[in-house]
């Protein structure tokens, strides 16, 4: 369902060049360091991707923002498509902004609105346009959705580049891969996700699984990336979980010498989930960090609160 807005100037959608328009931002923590991403399409082809980043933000001004940055690329009015996964967008631009301005930029409880900047930035930009505000589902089955929010991502992650292995072995030029899970034991469900980040580029994935622990989300969420890569490459596998870093750096190649048992003799856990991972140790350089919980990367966090959305899924 779209709601519309107008421009001021006289013109009407019909004598306005059509554009689409997808914007996304992101932030983890929130507040914290924050990222937006725009890809604007014409006659359904991509034409322009846009992202910016700053250091200290929240998730509803990197979504105010993304919109701004958008629509201020254009050199002259259109009649836009403007897609988003955030509700406080939608509704504050086709549903509140009329009371705030009756209000003097008050709320209706007469506090201050929030982000007021940004908004009357917005309204600026706004009074050149004919514009319809979709709304859609985040991390849903919209590729230009996703590819926005993997923009508004790899701009958020480069206001902090990666933290240093440790091992001097790792080579400079890695994909970094962000571990993520979600999960209620006593639901016996969760989500897991997976961030892939190499040099500018960001590849976001995850689901919702049922009967599945942590630790089996955490296995899923290595395999899953693993498996997306296009090209074997050195991979630098960052996780909180001492359950998969221990496994994968001591414990996997004593579990294949006594052919999938631990040293009490009992069988291995998830073995076919380990032994998913020991085919790929064996066809391309893979290196594990495990992550301080004090002092974490941005693009861990980020596939941790990935992870929830998926795990709210049913």
């Amino acid at each position: 369902m779209a709601d519309k807005t107008r421009t001021q100037s006289g013109n009407t959608a019909a004598s306005l060049p059509a554009i689409t328009i997808y914007t996304d931002g992101a932030c983890s923590p929130n507040p914290g360091p924050g990222g937006w991403g725009a890809v604007l399409l014409q006659h359904n082809k991509k034409i322009k991707e846009l992202s910016g980043s700053a250091p200290q933000s929240t998730n509803n001004k990197m979504e105010l923002t993304a919109a701004i940055k958008a629509l201020a690329y254009l050199d002259q009015g259109h009649a836009v498509a403007l897609y988003t996964d955030s509700q406080y967008l939608r509704n504050g631009i086709t549903r509140w902004i009329s009371g705030w301005l009756r209000n003097g930029w008050r709320t209706a409880d007469r506090t201050p609105v929030k982000n007021a900047e940004l908004w009357q930035e917005l309204l600026i930009e706004i009074e050149r346009h004919e514009i319809q505000w979709h709304w859609v589902r985040g991390h849903g089955a919209d590729k230009w959705n996703n590819r926005a929010d993997e923009l508004a991502v790899a701009a958020r992650g480069r206001v902090h580049a990666p933290p240093a292995s440790g091992n001097d072995s790792v080579p400079t030029d890695a994909i970094h891969l962000y571990t993520g899970v979600s999960c209620r034991q006593s639901a016996g469900s969760g989500g897991w996700a997976s961030i892939l980040s190499w040099r500018d580029h960001v590849k976001l994935m995850g689901e919702h699984r049922d009967d599945h622990t942590a630790n089996q989300l955490y296995l899923c969420s290595v395999i899953a990336g693993l498996q997306s890569l296009r090209r074997r490459a050195p991979v630098l596998v960052h996780t909180f979980s001492g359950y998969l870093y221990d496994g994968a750096t001591t414990w996997l190649a004593g579990w294949r010498e006594r052919k999938w048992r631990t040293k009490e003799g009992t069988p291995v856990s998830n073995r076919e989930l380990w032994q998913q991972i020991a085919q790929f140790k064996n066809e391309m350089d893979i290196y594990f960090v495990r992550e301080s919980r004090d002092d974490p990367p941005c693009l861990l966090l980020e596939a941790k609160e990935l992870a929830r959305e998926y795990e709210r899924e049913q």
